[in-house]
């Protein structure tokens, strides 16, 4: 049990400077969103410079996708029971603390468990960011401008991590992309100690058996899904741990469904638009990281090009999510959420289907930029939206569980799009063929998304909207 008092609500609420409350949180995401990505141009600095093997230097990537993706259900209800304010602000030190231990790994075991740390504390940080927003923000044009800059800086976390990856292992080293986290880290700390409102905690009880239940299924899961892209789909180590992981995440469902206070409460996916969100989060999310995976191989392997000269290749698409980004909260005003999702992932899939046209010949400007711009413009039209869809409708008391559910849904898309399209395109002979499948396998998952927006969103949001037009 813990020691309580009353609500999720923050204790105050005038006088709150909300600029810069969104400040920090969309900060401090964007930095555990930018280290999820930082590091695929840096690896073969890293790789040399820390004699790590090829399953080392995998692992230097997964073990931050592992933690993080297993610990998200608990930092999500952490955030609820014991106080948003001060579990952020553990989660930072965390994050902090690790980058550090990242910054000065001298051999494999050690970079590779520092990058755990990492997950434990983005795990953390992620929920309780959006949790943040949708207990500060009220219902409206202010909650939805800050969802919209919420959905921008996980998709500009993504692609900006590349450039500055690239930008940094090439002047400076590997190690200032993960040095350059503690200040920062610091930074936000006195900030949120300033500004954050105090949260009280809720009168509740801690449901144990959830929370481990999803860490351990979500964790053996994530493992399973991580080796399959590494070995195959019919590997044991990809098969045990899948099932394991479904077993006991089905177990966890059972004990959410019987729980008097769930970690997940079951209540949150009576809602198609949620329902919804979370299964295109997780293919779009899926889709994207996968999409940065390759064409980084695109560009140093089929262009030649250089880490950096890798990183900057992402600015026509960063450029024009950023733009088309702003526009979000006044086109969600007019049009509504669901149409404008709809529109930026059809926006996104066929910017896909463009890419599965990529050759070594014609030049860059020429094969990469439209198809590049096209992804960019989806993005910032769609990840807004698709933000906003995912909390949508949830209780005050239930915010640190619905924002747990939309990171959720990323984290695990992020795992499984990667490994889903290294298997779809390990049949190809050369690396340009090999890039073409995974770009096709990424297409029809776009088009799943597309289609469950289509399915469960569209109705959702029009349901929502007659029944507030009759209350």
């Amino acid at each position: 049990m813990v020691s309580l008092s009353s609500s999720s609500s923050p204790a105050r609420t005038s006088g709150l400077h909300t600029g810069v409350i969104l400040m920090i949180v969309l900060v401090s995401y964007f930095m555990i969103v930018l280290d999820n990505s930082i590091i695929f141009t840096g690896l073969p600095q890293i790789q040399q410079s820390l004699d790590l093997s090829p399953s080392g230097m995998a692992w230097a990537q997964n073990a931050y996708t592992l933690v993080f993706g297993g610990l998200l259900l608990l930092g999500a209800r952490m955030g609820d029971l014991l106080g948003r304010r001060r579990v952020f602000i553990l989660g930072l030190v965390l994050f902090g603390v690790a980058s550090l231990l990242v910054g000065t790994a001298q051999n494999e075991a050690w970079i590779v468990a520092a990058r755990a740390f990492q997950g434990i504390g983005a795990a953390i940080v992620a929920p309780s960011s959006l949790a943040l927003i949708t207990s500060i923000f009220p219902a409206g044009p202010e909650r939805i401008r800050a969802t919209a800059a919420y959905g921008t800086t996980a998709g500009l976390g993504a692609s900006l991590g590349l450039v500055i990856g690239g930008a940094l292992a090439q002047w400076i080293s590997w190690r200032a992309g993960f040095y350059v986290n503690v200040p920062i880290a610091i930074v936000m700390m006195v900030l949120a100690l300033r500004f954050l409102p105090f949260f009280e905690m809720m009168r509740g009880r801690f449901d144990l058996v959830g929370a481990l239940t999803s860490t351990l299924g979500m964790g053996a899961f994530v493992y399973g899904i991580i080796n399959a892209g590494e070995r195959s789909w019919s590997n044991a180590l990809t098969i045990w741990p899948v099932i394991a992981g479904l077993v006991v995440l089905s177990a966890f469902v059972v004990n959410e469904w019987k729980a008097r206070q769930p970690i997940m409460p079951l209540r949150l996916f009576a809602s198609r638009e949620r329902s919804g969100a979370a299964a295109a989060r997780l293919l779009f999310a899926g889709t994207m990281i996968a999409f940065f995976f390759f064409t980084t191989q695109l560009f140093q392997g089929v262009y030649g090009w250089t880490p950096l000269q890798a990183g900057l290749g992402f600015l026509p698409m960063t450029v024009v999510q950023f733009v088309s980004s702003l526009f979000v909260s006044r086109l969600t005003r007019r049009l509504g959420s669901a149409p404008l999702l709809v529109a930026g992932l059809l926006l996104v899939t066929a910017g896909m289907i463009w890419m599965t046209r990529i050759t070594a010949e014609p030049s860059f400007l020429l094969g990469a930029v439209g198809p590049l711009i096209l992804l960019g413009l989806g993005q910032g039209i769609a990840f807004g939206p698709l933000t906003s869809a995912g909390v949508a409708g949830a209780q005050p008391k239930d915010a640190g569980a619905a924002s747990g559910v939309v990171n959720t849904a990323h984290q695990l898309g992020s795992t499984l799009g990667v490994a889903i399209l290294t298997t779809v395109a390990a049949g190809a002979t050369t690396l340009e063929s090999r890039i073409v499948d995974a770009y096709i396998g990424g297409s029809v998952m776009l088009a799943i998304a597309f289609l469950a927006a289509l399915v469960l969103i569209v109705p959702g949001e029009r349901g929502q909207r007659h029944q507030a037009l009759v209350e």
